[in-house]
């Protein structure tokens, strides 16, 4: 390669973007963050839904507004039109959120099914659009043993596929079981003092991105397509 070669012959110059400090908005929202909370399991006492109500309290203290889903009653992909109301639901929910927790207990070394069903009925495109990329993520997982870490990183996966910005910290209970007490509280630990940092540290993440979601995720490839070429790629019915 020449070094004074510095040609690009195969740009479409038209949407070849030179990204600039004054391409960024200011932070300009006024209104609380939006966070959607998601948990994976249907048990009557659910640890991840423990750990999901925790995180809300965390982030509703520090000015976020949250909601939480249920995922009782939601079918499984495919099983239901997507006018079902658990999934128009979920969907109007997703549309919602400015940023999302996600957390999943680890069953045979993975995130729950219940878990992804969730994930699956989110739509892949409409308009060629991810309806949840640009949104923060934070990553969750409780555990019935010892700690590990391979939901939170199949969910890390997951979220980089929905275009998603996963914050860097994260967070997984061992034992879930010994963490709650009588009053389904979370006990003081290291593993609450660690969800009170991802908390924290997601809604730092929201705050300094919401506003420019749409230019944090936009992209050449798509620009010199059209919408329609778009939307007719991510959104093959035969796959």
């Amino acid at each position: 390669m020449s070094v004074e070669d510095l040609t690009l012959p195969n740009i479409e110059q038209a949407e070849f973007k030179v990204p600039q400090p004054a391409d960024f908005k200011p932070m300009q929202s006024a209104h609380k963050p939006r966070i959607l909370l998601l948990y994976g399991s249907l048990r009557k006492r659910s640890f991840s839904r423990l750990a999901v109500e925790e995180a809300a309290r965390i982030l509703t203290q520090m000015g976020a507004e949250t909601k939480i889903f249920n995922p009782q009653g939601l079918p499984l992909p495919d099983a239901e039109e997507p006018d079902h109301p658990k999934v128009a639901e979920l969907r109007e929910l997703m549309m919602w959120s400015e940023g999302q927790v996600w957390c999943s207990p680890e069953r045979h070394g993975a995130m729950t099914g219940i878990f992804k069903s969730q994930i699956d009925w989110v739509p892949l495109n409409l308009g060629g659009v991810r309806p949840t990329q640009g949104k923060t993520l934070a990553v969750m997982q409780v555990c019935g043993g010892s700690q590990s870490f391979n939901a939170v990183n199949q969910m890390r996966v997951l979220g980089r596929w929905m275009r998603m910005i996963t914050i860097p910290n994260q967070s997984s209970v061992a034992k879930a079981f010994a963490e709650f007490d009588d009053n389904d509280r979370m006990k003081p630990s290291p593993y609450y003092n660690r969800i009170v940092d991802v908390m924290e540290e997601l809604m730092r993440f929201t705050l300094l991105t919401r506003d420019n979601a749409d230019y944090l995720v936009d992209r050449y490839s798509e620009r010199v397509e059209s919408a329609e070429q778009v939307s007719q790629r991510v959104n093959q019915r035969s796959i």
